[in-house]
Protein backbone atom coordinates (compact mmCIF):
# COMPACT_ATOMS: atom_id res chain seq x y z
CA UNK A 1 0.00 0.00 0.00
CA UNK A 2 1.43 3.31 -1.33
CA UNK A 3 1.72 6.02 1.70
CA UNK A 4 1.30 9.62 1.00
CA UNK A 5 2.60 13.07 1.84
CA UNK A 6 0.89 16.61 2.07
CA UNK A 7 3.32 19.17 0.09
CA UNK A 8 3.51 22.26 1.88
CA UNK A 9 4.32 26.18 0.69
CA UNK A 10 7.04 28.09 2.28
CA UNK A 11 5.32 29.00 4.97
CA UNK A 12 3.82 25.97 5.76
CA UNK A 13 0.25 25.98 4.43
CA UNK A 14 -1.15 22.92 3.30
CA UNK A 15 -1.33 22.88 -0.03
CA UNK A 16 -4.32 20.51 -0.79
CA UNK A 17 -2.01 18.33 -3.07
CA UNK A 18 -0.18 15.24 -1.74
CA UNK A 19 2.71 13.25 -3.03
CA UNK A 20 3.86 9.84 -3.13
CA UNK A 21 6.44 8.48 -0.84
CA UNK A 22 9.49 7.73 -3.36
CA UNK A 23 8.57 10.31 -5.80
CA UNK A 24 10.96 13.96 -6.18
CA UNK A 25 9.07 16.92 -4.19
CA UNK A 26 8.42 19.74 -7.07
CA UNK A 27 10.15 23.03 -6.72
CA UNK A 28 8.43 25.43 -4.60
CA UNK A 29 6.60 22.77 -2.49
CA UNK A 30 7.81 21.23 0.95
CA UNK A 31 7.04 17.67 3.06
CA UNK A 32 7.46 17.35 6.42
CA UNK A 33 9.79 15.43 8.33
CA UNK A 34 9.25 15.00 12.23
CA UNK A 35 11.83 13.56 15.10
CA UNK A 36 11.53 13.18 18.48
CA UNK A 37 14.14 12.48 20.96
CA UNK A 38 13.34 11.01 24.53
CA UNK A 39 16.06 11.93 27.58
CA UNK A 40 15.84 10.02 30.85
CA UNK A 41 15.82 12.30 33.85
CA UNK A 42 19.65 11.25 34.10
CA UNK A 43 20.13 12.74 30.84
CA UNK A 44 20.61 10.51 28.50
CA UNK A 45 19.53 10.37 25.36
CA UNK A 46 17.01 7.16 23.95
CA UNK A 47 18.89 6.35 20.61
CA UNK A 48 17.78 3.31 17.97
CA UNK A 49 20.01 1.28 16.02
CA UNK A 50 18.38 0.83 12.17
CA UNK A 51 17.95 -1.98 10.87
CA UNK A 52 20.99 -3.62 8.72
CA UNK A 53 18.53 -3.77 5.64
CA UNK A 54 16.54 -0.81 6.02
CA UNK A 55 17.72 1.79 3.19
CA UNK A 56 19.22 5.08 4.17
CA UNK A 57 21.66 4.93 7.28
CA UNK A 58 21.30 1.43 7.60
CA UNK A 59 22.91 -0.33 10.97
CA UNK A 60 23.54 3.44 12.43
CA UNK A 61 22.43 4.41 15.33
CA UNK A 62 19.83 7.71 15.30
CA UNK A 63 17.61 9.62 17.30
CA UNK A 64 14.99 7.69 19.27
CA UNK A 65 12.17 8.31 16.82
CA UNK A 66 11.58 10.03 13.52
CA UNK A 67 9.51 9.79 10.22
CA UNK A 68 7.66 11.72 7.27
CA UNK A 69 4.40 12.51 8.39
CA UNK A 70 1.71 11.18 6.43
CA UNK A 71 -1.03 12.94 4.55
CA UNK A 72 -3.68 14.37 7.16
CA UNK A 73 -1.16 14.14 10.30
CA UNK A 74 -0.49 17.37 12.29
CA UNK A 75 3.49 17.59 13.20
CA UNK A 76 2.35 15.87 16.82
CA UNK A 77 0.06 13.26 15.49
CA UNK A 78 2.97 12.28 13.61
CA UNK A 79 5.79 12.57 16.27
CA UNK A 80 3.25 10.41 18.26
CA UNK A 81 3.10 8.17 15.77
CA UNK A 82 6.12 7.29 15.00
CA UNK A 83 7.02 6.96 18.81
CA UNK A 84 4.24 4.04 18.96
CA UNK A 85 5.40 2.63 15.35
CA UNK A 86 9.19 2.38 16.03
CA UNK A 87 9.76 1.60 19.51
CA UNK A 88 6.27 1.06 20.83
CA UNK A 89 5.98 3.81 22.95
CA UNK A 90 2.63 5.52 23.46
CA UNK A 91 2.99 9.24 23.91
CA UNK A 92 0.49 12.12 22.84
CA UNK A 93 2.35 15.04 21.47
CA UNK A 94 -1.06 16.98 21.38
CA UNK A 95 -0.47 20.95 22.04
CA UNK A 96 3.41 19.95 22.49
CA UNK A 97 5.54 22.41 20.17
CA UNK A 98 8.60 21.36 18.30
CA UNK A 99 11.30 22.63 20.21
CA UNK A 100 13.06 23.32 16.72
CA UNK A 101 12.45 22.92 13.38
CA UNK A 102 15.15 22.41 10.96
CA UNK A 103 14.62 23.30 7.28
CA UNK A 104 15.98 21.08 4.37
CA UNK A 105 16.05 21.13 0.49
CA UNK A 106 12.05 20.36 -0.23
CA UNK A 107 11.07 20.32 3.84
CA UNK A 108 10.28 21.04 7.33
CA UNK A 109 12.07 18.77 10.01
CA UNK A 110 10.14 19.00 13.10
CA UNK A 111 12.46 17.89 16.29
CA UNK A 112 10.47 17.30 19.61
CA UNK A 113 11.97 16.78 23.00
CA UNK A 114 10.61 15.41 25.54
CA UNK A 115 11.67 14.30 29.61
CA UNK A 116 10.52 10.65 30.10
CA UNK A 117 12.00 7.76 32.38
CA UNK A 118 11.02 4.29 29.64
CA UNK A 119 11.88 0.78 30.87
CA UNK A 120 13.71 -0.45 27.58
CA UNK A 121 12.51 -3.94 28.39
CA UNK A 122 8.19 -2.22 27.84
CA UNK A 123 9.19 -1.52 24.42
CA UNK A 124 8.22 -3.14 21.31
CA UNK A 125 10.75 -2.39 18.44
CA UNK A 126 9.23 -2.37 14.97
CA UNK A 127 10.88 -4.86 13.29
CA UNK A 128 11.37 -3.80 9.98
CA UNK A 129 13.12 -0.72 11.10
CA UNK A 130 14.60 -0.55 14.49
CA UNK A 131 17.47 -3.35 15.41
CA UNK A 132 17.82 -2.30 19.04
CA UNK A 133 17.35 0.87 21.79
CA UNK A 134 19.71 2.19 24.25
CA UNK A 135 20.60 5.11 26.42
CA UNK A 136 23.53 7.34 25.41
CA UNK A 137 24.85 10.19 27.10
CA UNK A 138 26.35 13.29 24.44
CA UNK A 139 29.84 11.96 24.86
CA UNK A 140 29.22 8.85 23.86
CA UNK A 141 26.63 9.71 20.75
CA UNK A 142 29.85 12.01 19.93
CA UNK A 143 31.91 9.18 20.13
CA UNK A 144 29.57 7.21 17.49
CA UNK A 145 29.72 10.14 15.63
CA UNK A 146 33.35 10.09 15.32
CA UNK A 147 33.26 6.16 14.55
CA UNK A 148 30.60 6.76 11.89
CA UNK A 149 27.88 4.57 13.98
CA UNK A 150 25.76 7.19 14.57
CA UNK A 151 23.24 8.87 11.49
CA UNK A 152 25.86 11.52 10.58
CA UNK A 153 24.61 14.78 12.10
CA UNK A 154 27.16 17.63 13.02
CA UNK A 155 27.92 17.14 16.29
CA UNK A 156 27.00 20.83 17.42
CA UNK A 157 23.49 19.66 16.50
CA UNK A 158 23.59 16.42 19.38
CA UNK A 159 25.00 19.29 21.28
CA UNK A 160 22.08 21.84 21.02
CA UNK A 161 19.73 18.83 21.52
CA UNK A 162 21.44 18.27 25.23
CA UNK A 163 21.13 22.04 25.41
CA UNK A 164 17.94 22.08 25.03
CA UNK A 165 16.72 19.27 27.21
CA UNK A 166 18.49 20.96 29.94
CA UNK A 167 17.50 24.54 29.25
CA UNK A 168 13.18 24.29 28.86
CA UNK A 169 13.13 23.04 25.37
CA UNK A 170 11.90 19.52 26.37
CA UNK A 171 8.12 18.97 27.19
CA UNK A 172 8.41 17.25 30.87
CA UNK A 173 5.85 14.29 31.34
CA UNK A 174 4.06 14.97 34.29
CA UNK A 175 2.71 11.51 36.43
CA UNK A 176 -1.14 12.71 36.70
CA UNK A 177 -1.04 10.22 40.15
CA UNK A 178 1.45 12.33 41.94
CA UNK A 179 1.39 15.79 43.47
CA UNK A 180 3.57 18.21 41.30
Amino acid sequence: MSEFFDLYDINRNRTGKTLERGTKVPEGYYRLVVHVCVFGSDGRLLIQKRQPFKNGWSGMWDLTAGGSALAGDSSQQAASRELKEEIGLDYDLTGVRPAMTIYFDGGFNDIYTINLDVDLGSLKLQETEVEQVKWATEEEILEMLRNKEFVLYKSSFISLLYFLRNHNGAFTHKDPTKKH
